[in-house]
């Protein structure tokens, strides 16, 4: 891999004696020591943390990724052909995209993004991603300037959405008064971490940049939707979704969440679409998700993610780009990928959809536009002394929407409970 991919953006190599270890390796033990990744033990993945002691949290979810990304990485040395298998991400790398890739998601999961983009609508918006991004690359505290100050790759990984927030619509009220759908955060960076991004892509050529940051516009909100990621941010989006689609599903058939009459009635047509032998398997691991017998059903989940893992594939999505890490991308067979999406919708429309899921989430959204409201009316008085610092800097700098930033990077990085205590000691008598 040429050395500008294993640049860092401070240009000063850590010098330590006898440290052997590759760029990838430090970089993941940067991740794994970060505040930023510790904080995710207790952020909300889809139930709330503290209503039940089973299921996934954002920390296990992403542990969870990073061994299924390892795992993908595993199968495609095996089946790709040597050009390809000298693209491919080391396992180190692969599960520091995993690892690090949940950690800008504020608390309260996606109801959270979207109270705070709601609330940030006059200075840029909040998307969690973006927010990720944000955090490796600036705010993290291993450089004054630059954050975990990961390689040049390892960023390019986690680039989900390698665009900029476009100009949003500011709100008329401090809360919205219809569905926030109506206000679902574009996928993008912020337009205020545009160097960071520029640097990243640095190395592509000007064709490759533009095919790169493609972007389709759409209808109605999130309104854009760029249309293609790296080789290694494919693998990472690929592994959340095995996670996503297999492991949430489980917590949801333990706790209870989802019925077995739920299940079929959404799987029985899914089943049907599917070819003869893949549809014979599912019928017998449906049996074996709602067993009694434990084992059954941790023996259907592995069963379920070994499909993914198994049939996963490089192809060209962008076979006009010079730049192979962002020619190929990991895909899976069209089979395969219908019953991934299947998996997934299945947990959104049981279990994220859930009304007693949705009311927490209407809480936790309403505790955050409360919260957020009282922080920016009267900061110097009411933030941590230190997050005081960096919004009155910030404002003195570069003026009201620099502050908003600010305050918004800490409200981000709030876990469930520590927002949760906040908006008691503010708010409750």
């Amino acid at each position: 891999m040429t050395t500008h991919w294993q640049q860092r953006r401070s240009k000063i190599p850590l010098q330590r004696p006898g440290d052997l270890r590759t760029p990838w390796q430090r970089d993941r033990a940067r991740v794994l020591h970060s505040a930023a990744f510790r904080r995710l033990q207790s952020k909300t993945q889809i139930m709330n943390v503290g209503e039940n002691d089973f299921y996934r949290t954002r920390l296990t979810h992403s542990l969870e990724a990073a061994q299924i990304g390892a795992s993908l990485i595993n199968q495609l040395q095996q089946v790709c052909t040597d050009i390809e298998v000298a693209h491919l991400p080391d396992w180190n790398l692969m599960e520091t995209l995993c690892l690090a890739h949940d950690i800008g998601h504020p608390p309260f999961g996606h109801g959270g993004e979207a109270a705070l983009h709601y609330k940030m609508l006059s200075s840029g918006g909040f998307e969690g991603n973006g927010q990720t991004f944000r955090i490796v690359g600036k705010l993290e505290a291993y450089h004054p300037q630059h954050g975990m100050d990961l390689t040049r790759r390892t960023l390019l990984g986690l680039l989900k959405y390698p665009v900029l927030m476009p100009a949003l619509t500011a709100p008329d009220t401090p809360k919205p008064t219809g569905s926030l759908n109506r206000w679902k955060p574009p996928k993008a960076l912020f337009q205020c971490d545009a160097d960071l991004l520029d640097w990243v892509l640095a190395p592509l050529s000007t064709n490759d940049r533009a095919l790169f940051q493609t972007v389709e516009q759409l209808p109605q909100a999130p309104w854009q939707k760029s249309r293609y990621k790296s080789l290694d941010a494919s693998l990472m989006e690929l592994a959340d979704d095995i996670a996503y689609g297999v492991h949430d599903l489980e917590d949801a058939v333990v706790t209870g969440t989802l019925s077995a009459a739920q299940w079929y009635s959404h799987v029985d047509a899914v089943i049907a679409q599917l070819p003869a032998d893949l549809a014979k398997l599912m019928e017998q691991l449906s049996e074996q998700l709602f067993a009694r017998e434990h084992h059954l059903r941790k023996n259907a989940i592995g069963a379920l993610v070994n499909i993914f893992v198994t049939t996963v594939r490089l192809e060209e999505v962008l076979p006009a780009a010079q730049e192979p890490l962002i020619r190929y991308n990991a895909t899976l067979p069209e089979a395969e990928a219908f019953l991934l999406k299947s998996l997934k919708d299945v947990v959104f429309e049981h279990v994220i959809n859930d009304p007693a899921i949705q009311q927490l989430r209407f809480r936790s959204q309403n505790m955050l536009f409360d919260l957020f409201s009282a922080l920016q009316t009267d900061p110097l008085r009411l933030l941590p002394r230190n997050t005081q610092e960096r919004w009155r800097k910030a404002y003195e700098e570069l003026g009201q929407v620099a502050a908003d930033r600010a305050l918004c990077d800490y409200v981000a990085g709030m876990t469930d409970d520590y927002a949760e205590r906040m908006y008691r000691n503010l708010f409750v008598v």
